[in-house]
């Protein structure tokens, strides 16, 4: 029987969408939140994972992404300027929705996982706003 188990995260992040026909086209940001769900079968001590260890290894993209300005690499111009003033910026080669956000989360989380690991699923969601998420699952 699998257990599963989850771990919310939060950060401050800007971002644009320069393509979207309204008001995402414009420079802002969100509060970010990110659930982690990991599903397996228990070890010896009845954990999937500790929630300490789950922690730690979120804790690299929380870092990452905190405060920054994530931007796309097409988006030329803007980062150009976010450079030359010396804004924190993360440049990813995908538009940076909801969507695309949960599966960077989720490929980071998946190359994070120790060699040794039981995990046999993992979900990430990402919260832009109290009302609209993405989820992304990958069954391993």
């Amino acid at each position: 029987m699998l257990t599963t188990i989850s771990k919310r995260f939060r950060w401050e992040m800007g971002h644009r969408l320069p393509d979207h026909p309204g008001l995402c086209r414009n420079i802002h940001g969100h509060s970010y939140a990110m659930e982690v769900r990991l599903a397996g079968i228990p070890n010896e001590n009845g954990m999937v994972m500790d929630y300490f260890d789950l922690t730690e290894l979120v804790r690299p993209l929380i870092e990452q992404l905190d405060h920054c300005f994530i931007i796309n690499a097409a988006d030329a111009e803007l980062l150009m300027f976010l450079q030359h003033h010396g804004m924190k910026t993360v440049v990813v080669d995908f538009a940076t929705t909801a969507e695309n956000l949960a599966e960077y989360a989720l490929r980071f989380v998946v190359n994070a996982l120790p060699q040794s690991h039981a995990i046999q699923h993992v979900t990430v969601s990402i919260h832009e706003t109290e009302k609209t998420s993405a989820r992304v699952e990958l069954q391993l």
